[in-house]
This record gives C-alpha cells, sequence and structure tokens, in this order.
C-alpha cells in the first residue's frame, strides 16, 4: 500500500486560507486584527515540526484561530502616552521609566524603539545645555544639585533648562502618540 501524500505549509495555505480568513473576520472588529490572527495561525503552522501528526489540519487551524481571537478580546487596550508620563509635583516628566523598563511583548518593543527614535530626534532639536541637562537628570540619573554643582550654574538656572527640555519633547512625543493613535 503507498504512503499517504505528506502535508506541507503551502498547499495547507492553499486549502483552508479563504476559509479561516472569512472565519476570522467574521469573528474580530476590524481587518487589521484579523490580518494580524491570520498571520499568527500560519506562524504557528510554520513551528509544527511534523505536520502528518496533526489528525485534523482544519480542526487544529481553527482551534488556534478561536484562540488567538480569544487573546486579542482579552488583550488591554494600551495606554496612552500621556497616561504612561508620571509628573512629579513641579509638572516634570520622568521618561526614565517608560525608557528603561523592560518590553513584555513584542508590541512594547516597537513602542519603546520608536519612543528612543522620536526622543533622540527631539534631543537633537534641543540646544545643547537643555540637552545635557535632561540628559544627565533624566538618563544618568543624577540630581538637578549635581549638574548645578559641576556646571558651577545657578540651580535655578538647571531647573529652567530641565523644564524647557521637558517642554519641547512632551509636545514632541505627544505628536508622536497623536500619529501612532491615527494608526
Amino acid at each position: 500500500m503507498a504512503n499517504p501524500p505528506k502535508r506541507n505549509i503551502i498547499e495547507t495555505v492553499k486549502q483552508y486560507g479563504n476559509r479561516l480568513s472569512r472565519f476570522i473576520r467574521g469573528q474580530v472588529k476590524s481587518d487589521e486584527d484579523a490580518e494580524d490572527i491570520l498571520q499568527d495561525v500560519w506562524y504557528q503552522l510554520s513551528k509544527v515540526v511534523d505536520l502528518d501528526g496533526i489528525e485534523s489540519i482544519s480542526g487544529w487551524l481553527f482551534q488556534v484561530a478561536r484562540n488567538r481571537i480569544t487573546d486579542t478580546y482579552r488583550k488591554k487596550k494600551e495606554d496612552p502616552l500621556s497616561d504612561l508620563m508620571i509628573e512629579d509635583e513641579e509638572g516634570d516628566v520622568s521618561f526614565r521609566e517608560i525608557l528603561l523598563a523592560d518590553a513584555q511583548t513584542p508590541e512594547d518593543q516597537f513602542f519603546k524603539d520608536i519612543f528612543w527614535d522620536e526622543l533622540m530626534r527631539a534631543l537633537d532639536e534641543l540646544p545643547e545645555n537643555q540637552r545635557s541637562v535632561f540628559v544627565q537628570n533624566e538618563l544618568e540619573d543624577r540630581t538637578l544639585q549635581e549638574i548645578a554643582d559641576d556646571t558651577g550654574e545657578n540651580l535655578k538656572t538647571i531647573i529652567s533648562r530641565k523644564r524647557y527640555a521637558v517642554q519641547h519633547l512632551r509636545k514632541r512625543l505627544q505628536s508622536l502618540y497623536n500619529e501612532l493613535d491615527n494608526l
């Protein structure tokens, strides 16, 4: 008796792709979510070492899709950037916690990478004295008093430079958030 033909991913995608796509689109709110879930199903399939070991490939595919749909609904709506900003009693924003936090998901890493890129661009737009104060205080964790002592500048001058830097960065990063929110 001849061996049954071996399954492969390309044939499986051709055979089940349209049905699976229609099923997913009927279960989620947006086409983007449907595409993401479908891609995730195909990715999960690509990780299977022995496709012939799956007794019912259609059952497996639809179960993975249902699980991903459920995960999508459970996923918390991401917090807006303004909610992540932590202001102290002087109204200064602490970017340190955002920038140095560990990314828990690929989306977190993506957001963090965009944030870093935009922060560096925005910092490049600042005058050197404002940029220096911000970097030393927020990224190098130096106090404003230490910066004032090292530079010989008045503490109020250092505070003012930091405030101008934060205002500029807040405006730039808010515009980034608005762009991301419109995607």
